[in-house]
């Protein structure tokens, strides 16, 4: 009987989780896709050496279609100042490594890790929805807060306008809103904006994290630089928008020394307040942003790790409420203090500005019998 010949294979693992081979990434926060936590499997990469080469492809900006069920997300918290929120976008190209967002990808099956910032999904009609459900009889109103979870002007919002026709339905019903951003496309609301904010109903929050380009360009890969985004916030004062300027994350041991200095410049662009939270890790954002640490500033990483577990009680992020945003620790309270003593030298306030809600009417639709009163 002749002999079998025996095949011996060997697989090389590429260190990326699930970047397939011939994939580039280019101004990318995130260089893993691994799976979410809801997923019963894990995909990893390999190369078996049967591969046939490719052309290199850069991985684009995927951007999926959701019809939305309902707009007004509501919460309970007793850590944020609001109790609604529209959510225009899921996901977000900006890429930022450290966004606390990252994780509601995993209940699209999705990974926090690359997918949410190059697998979108847009909702357009959410505009439709949100006049529906502002008509019921039994809605009241308070601030609707946007942008506090993915921003709804990153750079597809260029194409959907999304945001503007969510816009138009709140300027219709005279409803105060906060807008939390750090894209650019915001100035191009402005005539939608500048009105509603004199009448006292609306105010905007630009993120800042540092004024070190090359640290905001590794961080924050797709989202405008530093002075850029002081930029948006001198049009927006300048259009009588009050403006609070977001130093959020503060991160330890990499962008904490930065803290005054960025709040300056936010006041001298016009910003009226100023406010700060340290940096998060929720759930699958902790090991991409120890990943990019080791990747980014290797000789930093464990100091700012070990910073961070200091404000988290030991641990990489403390979900307890009254906690999570503040953090713990004498580091915190000094954090805090620092922030106290430069918005009085700066002559800035803290929190968000108190909108009306005395103003609210429901517009009447086409075809509605108008009232002799």
């Amino acid at each position: 009987m002749a002999d079998v010949p025996v095949l011996f294979y060997t697989f090389v693992m590429i260190d990326k989780a699930s970047i397939l081979p011939g994939q580039r990434l280019r101004a990318r926060g995130s260089d893993s896709n691994r799976a979410g936590r809801f997923e019963a499997t894990d995909r990893v990469a390999f190369d078996d050496g049967w591969d046939i080469a490719e052309e290199d492809r850069l991985v684009a900006t995927e951007v999926r279609l959701e019809r939305p069920r309902s707009a007004i997300s509501w919460n309970r918290s007793p850590d944020l100042p609001f109790d609604r929120s529209i959510n225009p976008y899921r996901g977000c190209e900006h890429g930022c490594i450290y966004c606390y967002a990252r994780p509601t990808h995993a209940f699209l099956n999705l990974s926090p890790g690359l997918d949410f910032e190059t697998r979108l999904v847009a909702r357009p009609g959410i505009a439709a929805v949100l006049d529906t459900e502002l008509r019921r009889p039994a809605y009241r109103p308070a601030p609707l807060a946007i942008g506090t979870n993915t921003d709804p002007y990153q750079p597809v919002e260029r194409d959907q306008g999304i945001m503007r026709e969510v816009l138009q339905v709140l300027a219709a019903f005279r409803h105060p809103v906060w807008i939390t951003t750090r894209g650019t496309t915001i100035e191009r609301d402005i005539d939608l904006i500048a009105p509603l904010a004199a009448e006292g109903l609306a105010s905007a929050s630009i993120s800042i994290t540092t004024l070190d380009d090359g640290l905001a360009r590794k961080m924050e890969p797709r989202a405008p630089s530093p002075k850029r985004r002081l930029q948006i916030i001198r049009r927006l004062s300048e259009a009588g928008i009050p403006v609070r300027i977001q130093i959020s994350p503060l991160i330890p041991a990499l962008t904490d020394h930065e803290l005054e200095a960025v709040m300056e410049a936010g006041r001298d662009a016009g910003a009226r307040s100023a406010n700060s939270i340290p940096l998060r890790l929720p759930l699958e954002v902790s090991s991409l942003f120890r990943d990019w640490l080791e990747a980014t500033v290797p000789d930093r990483a464990a100091r700012v790790m070990g910073r961070v577990r200091e404000l988290h009680g030991g641990r990489d992020y403390d979900p307890e409420f009254g906690k999570r945003m503040r953090g713990q620790g004498l580091w915190a309270e000094l954090i805090h203090r620092r922030a106290d003593l430069a918005r009085k030298r700066l002559g800035l306030k803290e929190g968000l500005p108190a909108l009306r809600t005395d103003l609210f009417r429901v517009p009447p639709r086409s075809g509605d019998q108008l009232s002799l009163f």
